[in-house]
C-alpha cells in the first residue's frame, strides 16, 4: 500500500531525521483514524518517488507522538509542513490535490 520511501517520523527522532537533514523534508502530521489522511497517502507516495533524492518525504502519527505537532501548532490533520535547514517554509492544511502540495516542495528546491 505505503510506499516504502515514505519515512516514519517520532518525537524521539524528529530533530535527527527532519531538523538535521541535508534535504528538505515534508512531513505530514496524520492518524489511523482520519480520513482525509487517507485520501491523501496515496499522493503522498507518488511525491516520495517524484521526488527522491530531492526531498524526504514521511509521516509523524499524532496519537502516537503528540510533542512534535504540539510544537508546531498542528490544529487539525492532515496537516502538511515542509522544513528546510531545520526551519519550517510553508505548510498546508487539509486533503489538497497533488499539484498544490508540489507547488509546496518547490519553494525549498
Amino acid at each position: 500500500m505505503a510506499s516504502e520511501k515514505v519515512l516514519e517520523f517520532t518525537d524521539a527522532q524528529f530533530d535527527a531525521d527532519v531538523l538535521k537533514s541535508d534535504t528538505p523534508v515534508l512531513v505530514d502530521f496524520w492518524a489511523t483514524w482520519c480520513a482525509p489522511c487517507k485520501a491523501i497517502a496515496p499522493v503522498l507516495d507518488q511525491l516520495a518517488d517524484e521526488y527522491e533524492g530531492k526531498v524526504k518525504i514521511g509521516k509523524v502519527n499524532v496519537d502516537e507522538n503528540p510533542a512534535t505537532p504540539g510544537q508546531y501548532g498542528v490544529r487539525g490533520i492532515p496537516t502538511m509542513i515542509l522544513f528546510k535547514d531545520g526551519q519550517v517554509v510553508d505548510q498546508l492544511v487539509g486533503a489538497v490535490p497533488k499539484n498544490q502540495v508540489e507547488s509546496l516542495l518547490q519553494k525549498a528546491l
